[in-house]
């Protein structure tokens, strides 16, 4: 079964200072964490996929009727702090091993080594109808 693991960050996890005010030795830390998380579910066969995204401030929405050129706009601007910051797509046996593996990318450190206690968001991946031949 193959499910997305969304990374979220929001000031209302365990860490409310932004990456980029980390110390480097901090950040340095967390995308070893990261690489190092993504090796060991390649060596297990478990990874799909595994990206992590440009802030908000360089994101574009896209809106198109199909006729006429699409409208692109700065965005998405969300009320609050939160937006998504990564994703793994990982093919495992069970949701309860999806579970293990975004409990363990919570923990990824922040600041001083403490755990950051990211939300990941576990999501199975739909598979499209079987179409009649």
């Amino acid at each position: 079964m193959r499910y997305m693991l969304v990374k979220t960050y929001t000031q209302a996890a365990h860490c409310d200072l932004p990456i980029h005010e980390w110390a480097p030795e901090d950040v340095e830390a967390h995308i070893a964490f990261q690489r190092a998380l993504g090796e060991q579910l390649a060596a297990s066969g478990e990874l799909v996929d595994a990206q992590g995204l440009a802030g908000p401030d360089q994101a574009l929405v896209v809106m198109s009727d199909g006729r006429t050129a699409p409208v692109v706009t700065d965005g998405p601007f969300p009320e609050s702090k939160e937006f998504l910051a990564g994703y793994w797509v990982v093919d495992v046996d069970s949701q309860d091993r999806a579970i293990e593996i975004a409990a363990q990318a919570s923990a990824a450190p922040g600041p001083g080594g403490a755990p950051i206690g990211e939300y990941i968001e576990v999501r199975q991946v739909m598979s499209a109808p079987a179409s009649e031949q």
